[in-house]
């Protein structure tokens, strides 16, 4: 059975507290959307404001393969405002609960009804495909919502979603509500809020109980606590219902590109600023990451062990995490990752040294691994960039501003710069020296006290990446620019290493 899927990042993500995206961004999501299958795209509410309505405009303009459609209430005007934008489709929000006719619209149920029919006929008679949307459905009486709906399909609806506005089903609930609506003869949408944690559950029950379409966002983004996280339903969709490992597909499909999922998760975070929990499911840094020693050698022997999915379905990719839990095999597999081959013995000295620092709560990145592993080998790593000297200029009503001389390959180089702070103004001068050696950008940087008091020890982590090789690196020093610089020129070395 072919499941559609409606995206409305645009629309319900866009309402997270505290995103807002123009419509440069707007155009970039909605056509990663269109390139990995998405069926329908809701690109935002034309009435919100002119600016919603010319990122509504640019994306219809584009001949994307999607179905564009806009929110719309139930106003005449605000069917005007979404065919001034182009669209194929409105998404008509029709609310139905006796709370919201009573508290926000002050309507009887048959004023109601009588708004909804003559809105949804006039999208018709103006060319526009309806779905009709009833808002709080679930705390809705179910003869009036198949009235509603009975009334708006014949008007012309073409489609109708029922919607869990609240999050309030649950999966045995979700599957007998939904199913209440499947006779009406127009495909039935799922549109389920994550309130309780129950969105994902609530749409794959509301699908086996009928529905063939589903409401959701990239990364379960929205008001609240979300929506229904797309890539959590599609992969679901296409890895839970199989009868047997050896069924080549499941009882449900989707047009979704799943390889494409993890990018476009990245890139609906980035552009939206949105936080990624590292646990997300699927798409989470550490969806597939492992640290535990038995864990590591079974996904080292077989990835299914441990992994219900292998990463690369869905363009992900495997990482192994060294940490106090980790085991020999998993230590030996990422020395062999960082280009180091050692002896079991060796190994084993290596495997003590990293869980006695794990024991002292200290996170083993590369950089630390590899300091291991080079002091047991007895291998001093030639270092292609030293810091000569470094001097701070900073204070009220001056600019900071950093000057360094560095050795680059025995070669002396001199560079200054300004910055914000005087550890950006150290950097910006670091990347002005190395610029010609190395394309270097700084994708994190942290800082700890691990000490108390004035005079405490600081600790800085950064995480660095150059093309796709990314590193961590780490330094402690009293002063926080002094171990700003010396952690980032440790790990552009790092990054420099066989080039």
């Amino acid at each position: 059975m072919k499941i559609e899927v409606l995206d409305t990042t645009l629309r319900d993500g866009e309402q997270t507290p505290g995103i807002s995206l123009n419509a440069v961004k707007k155009l970039r999501i909605a056509t990663k959307l269109d390139e990995i299958g998405i069926n329908s795209i809701e690109a935002g509410s034309a009435i919100t404001s002119e600016g919603e309505r010319e990122a509504i405009k640019l994306i219809t303009s584009q001949g994307l393969k999607a179905e564009i459609l806009s929110f719309s209430r139930t106003l005449i005007k605000d069917v005007d405002y979404c065919l001034e934008c182009d669209v194929d489709a409105v998404n008509l929000v029709v609310p139905t609960s006796d709370l919201h006719l009573k508290y926000k619209l002050k309507k009887s149920q048959s004023e109601m009804l009588q708004d909804a029919v003559e809105v949804v006929e006039y999208a018709k008679d103006h060319g526009l495909l309806v779905e009709l949307a009833a808002e709080d459905s679930t705390r809705t009486g179910v003869e009036y919502l198949r009235e509603i709906f009975k009334a708006t399909i014949d008007a012309g609806a073409d489609r109708i979603c029922p919607c869990d506005t609240l999050g309030i089903l649950t999966p045995l609930k979700s599957f007998n509500f939904y199913k209440r609506f499947t006779d009406l003869g127009v495909p039935v949408s799922a549109h389920c809020h994550n309130d309780f944690g129950l969105a994902v559950a609530n749409t794959l029950s509301a699908i086996d109980g009928g529905v063939s379409r589903f409401h959701g966002t990239i990364n379960g983004i929205g008001e609240r606590a979300g929506n229904a996280a797309i890539e959590e339903v599609v992969v679901s969709l296409n890895t839970l219902y199989k009868n047997n490992e050896e069924d080549a597909e499941s009882k449900y499909t989707t047009d979704i590109k799943i390889n494409q999922l993890y990018k476009t998760s990245k890139l609906v975070s980035r552009l939206s600023n949105a936080y990624l929990a590292p646990n997300k499911p699927i798409v989470g840094e550490n969806a597939f990451a492992h640290e535990s020693g038995i864990h590591t050698d079974g996904v080292i022997k077989n990835s299914a062990t441990y992994e219900p999915i292998t990463p690369e379905l869905v363009g992900h990719r495997r990482k192994f995490i060294i940490g106090k839990h980790v085991g020999t095999k998993g230590l030996d597999n990422r020395l062999k990752e960082l280009g180091l081959k050692v002896k079991k013995d060796q190994l084993n000295e290596i495997f003590y040294k990293v869980k006695d620092l794990g024991d002292k709560g200290k996170t083993v990145t590369d950089t630390d691994l590899e300091a291991i592993a080079e002091h047991v080998l007895n291998i001093e790593q030639e270092k292609k960039i030293k810091l000569d000297e470094l001097t701070i200029v900073s204070g009220n009503k001056i600019r900071p501003t950093a000057s360094i001389k560095i050795n680059v390959e025995d070669r002396e180089l001199i560079e200054a710069d300004i910055g914000i702070g005087p550890v950006d103004a150290a950097i910006n001068a670091l990347n002005k020296g190395i610029k010609n050696f190395a394309d270097i950008k700084l994708e994190e940087y942290h800082v700890d006290a691990v000490t108390g008091g004035t005079n405490a020890l600081i600790e800085v982590i950064v995480k660095l990446s150059s093309g796709d090789k990314i590193i961590s690196a780490r330094a402690t020093e009293p002063d926080i620019i002094n171990a700003s610089v010396e952690a980032y020129i440790d790990g552009v070395n790092r990054l420099l290493e066989n080039k």
